[in-house]
């Protein structure tokens, strides 16, 4: 039986509103995942912090502030100090597509799911990128 793929669903900043990161954990678990949600107002340090002691192989951020330009690249900067580079990052939320580009381009986000992005949609994405031990 394949070990299931563990994502951490984070909401970093003082956004307030999680119901887009609870609707996404839940059609995670559907899918077969495992998943850690933290809750609201998780600094980054939190958000890897909480990802190494769970050993996910992703994080999926949920951002609605427009903190994504601050917040998402310092949680890039702590996985690699703290050297899990294979862990996949994915955002989500209201995140203009310049900045969308950068994210990924510039930091290296895997993905990013604007509005519109179905639940199917992110599920594939992380069950075909994510590289499962053999």
């Amino acid at each position: 039986m394949a070990i299931p793929i563990r994502v951490l669903v984070a909401k970093p900043g003082l956004d307030g509103h999680d119901r887009g990161a609870k609707v996404i954990a839940r059609a995670l678990r559907d899918a077969g995942m495992e998943v850690i949600y933290t809750g609201l107002r998780q600094t980054p340090e939190m958000i890897v912090n909480a990802a190494l002691q769970e050993d996910v192989q992703v994080i999926g951020l949920s951002i609605l502030s427009g903190a994504h330009n601050a917040i998402v690249p310092r949680v890039m900067e702590l996985l690699r100090e703290k050297e899990m580079p294979d862990v996949l990052v994915v955002v989500g939320g209201i995140i203009p597509d310049d900045d969308a580009n950068r994210l990924k381009t510039q930091h290296g986000v895997a993905a990013v799911f604007q509005p519109g992005a179905s639940l199917e949609e992110i599920v594939e994405f992380i069950r075909s990128t994510v590289k499962q031990p053999a």
